[in-house]
């Protein structure tokens, strides 16, 4: 993979936690609110821009597979998907459990062995 591909890979891995991130927001605000429920969801700002950043989000992943094979990019998928209980945990003072960090440590040794790989060109 190029650096180019890398860093575009990369900042894929940042969308996924955010994208989360702007889900739960909307949860707990879904939470405290009343009204019929689709007045609920057509009101619940976190919400809306949730999905809107999961179609842009979308879009940008397209972008991605035009460039990078699946096979090389998607390990950066599972990384940003890995990463959402350590955003939560920050964000939302939420729990990790003991073994998180082996398993994280784990995948992001997996990451860079897809990444080093030559037969990724």
């Amino acid at each position: 993979m190029s650096p180019i591909d890398i860093a575009l890979c990369s900042a894929f891995s940042l969308t996924l936690p955010t994208g989360q991130v702007l889900f739960k927001r909307a949860a707990l605000r879904h939470e405290h609110t009343t009204g019929s429920l689709p007045i609920r969801l057509m009101t619940n700002i976190p919400l809306i821009l949730a999905c809107a950043w999961y179609g842009g989000t979308a879009l940008f992943w397209f972008f991605i597979l035009t460039r990078v094979p699946l096979v090389a990019a998607y390990p950066f998928a599972i990384a940003g998907s890995a990463s959402v209980p350590l955003v939560s945990s920050m964000v939302f003072k939420e729990k990790l459990s003991r073994g998180f960090g082996l398993g994280f440590a784990l995948m992001l040794a997996g990451l860079a062995l897809v990444v080093m790989s030559p037969s990724h060109g």
